[in-house]
């Protein structure tokens, strides 16, 4: 259950309580900061329950951050449902957070001294872009299926049968979808159709995919279940104003004042999605999309290959507060910032950690090949596909799913394949009129054979 918030004090009160106290006010001067000691930015929650410094109250504790983050104070230009207008600052963490996205890429994670195209080839024959956040953005809004079913699915390359497999199999189209248009300026009509392809064949009436929300009885409750109403969206009618408001602001140039750093101006872009919550659902998965549109467009292309939602789903209260200190402390967006960035930073982490397993994987495939004569015969994508069937004893392998994961024309895709076959690396049978390439038992002594063929 998310904690109900207590009112945070009136800053213009508390401020006419200490300026007839002169030495008082200096103390509540020399205290501002925008964080705490610890270069913490705390909401009045989490002030409320410490103890000041300086002989100051907590209440007056809290009006020297106050008047610390005032100096910091930016206004992206966007606005809540009163017309007021959100803030954000950019105290040390933000700044360090942002620093550490800055550092972040494939140069940092395995492959100095390549281009990014070769980069992004390279990554691909070790990880298929979108797939992990495809299953963790459905298993977040409730999804039903495991992890390993979802994955199974997506590998297979078959139709999704349930809802819990429509929710995956179109979280991973409409993250393509995202990849397709990041370098076109956003329209109404681009977060339409993204909303289609999320919620396609998942909605009570099908008729509200692609479509904004047409009455006000959308609110969001407490995730945990107890129904309480934590926030209510702006006005239907709003919408239509309020969404070209939002895609004024995803392509403004990043050159105009005050500048946004396209990080943050990417996580605002989600935020305001969340908040507006213009359709009866899929707002959620929506939002993530247009982050990674925005992040695709200001050039951040490793992010295709991050997981955002799996480490928001192990904390989703946390997500939860982030709105709620937003929406309670003058619209201030640095909480669901500093959260998002910390969750972005984690992806990375979690991205570094899999791709040194998957390559630990992939080195001790070359390593078993190393005396064949088969070994100068293969390429990098063959190589990869007989680590993961090492991995995966039956696993089934399709020609345009192999195009697809490794990005290259079908004819290529096919060639590999069959050669992989014709080698007696890969069992070849059709289904339909498709071919099927299944990865037998004996992998492993079929490869260790070929050394003496």
């Amino acid at each position: 259950m998310v904690k109900p918030i207590t009112d945070v004090p009136d800053t213009q009160q508390l401020l006419s309580q200490i300026v007839s106290d002169r030495a008082l006010f200096e103390r509540v001067l020399d205290a501002s900061s925008p964080t705490d000691s610890k270069g913490r930015y705390l909401h009045w929650e989490e002030v409320r329950h410490r103890k000041p410094p300086n002989g100051l109250t907590t209440e007056q504790y809290w009006l020297s951050l106050k008047l610390g983050r005032r100096l910091q104070k930016l206004s992206p230009v966007l606005l809540d449902k009163q017309n007021r207008p959100f803030v954000l600052s950019t105290p040390d963490m933000v700044l360090r957070h942002l620093h550490e996205v800055d550092k972040r890429g494939p140069r940092d994670l395995l492959f100095d001294n390549m281009g990014d195209t070769r980069r992004q080839g390279r990554l691909r024959m070790l990880i298929r872009p979108h797939v992990e956040e495809a299953i963790q953005s459905s298993l977040l809004e409730g999804a039903s299926a495991t992890r390993a079913q979802a994955k199974q699915l997506l590998d297979s390359g078959r139709a999704p049968e349930t809802r819990a497999e429509r929710m995956v199999w179109n979280n991973l189209q409409a993250n393509e979808f995202v990849q397709q248009v990041k370098d076109e300026n956003l329209t109404p009509a681009h977060i339409l159709e993204l909303h289609r392809i999320v919620a396609d064949r998942t909605l009570a009436n099908p008729d509200d995919a692609g479509r904004w929300r047409l009455s006000d009885d959308v609110v969001i409750v407490d995730p945990s279940g107890s129904e309480q109403v934590i926030h209510v969206p702006p006005k239907a009618n709003s919408l239509p104003g309020r969404i070209e408001q939002i895609c004024a602001f995803a392509n403004r140039d990043l050159s105009n004042k005050p500048f946004i750093h396209p990080v943050i101006h990417a996580i605002l872009l989600h935020f305001m999605i969340g908040y507006d919550h213009p359709f009866v659902d899929g707002n959620g998965r929506t939002a993530r999309g247009l982050f990674f549109w925005a992040m695709a467009r200001a050039g951040y292309w490793l992010t295709e290959y991050l997981a955002i939602s799996r480490i928001i789903r192990q904390a989703p209260a946390k997500y939860t507060r982030a709105y709620l200190y937003t929406e309670t402390d003058d619209n201030d967006t640095t909480y669901f910032i500093l959260h998002q960035l910390s969750v972005l930073l984690r992806a990375y982490s979690d991205l570094e950690i899999y791709m040194q397993r998957k390559l630990g994987e992939l080195n001790d495939t070359i390593a078993q090949l190393e005396d064949s004569q088969l070994l100068n015969q293969l390429n990098e994508r063959q190589v990869a596909v007989l680590s993961h069937a090492l991995k995966n004893p039956e696993a089934r392998y399709r020609i345009r799913k192999h195009q697809e994961d490794r990005n290259v024309t079908y004819q290529t895709a096919r060639t590999d394949l069959l050669n992989l076959a014709k080698f007696g690396l890969l069992s070849q049978t059709r289904v339909g009129r498709s071919f099927v390439f299944i990865a037998p038992r004996n992998l492993l002594e079929r490869i260790k054979s070929a050394q003496f063929n």
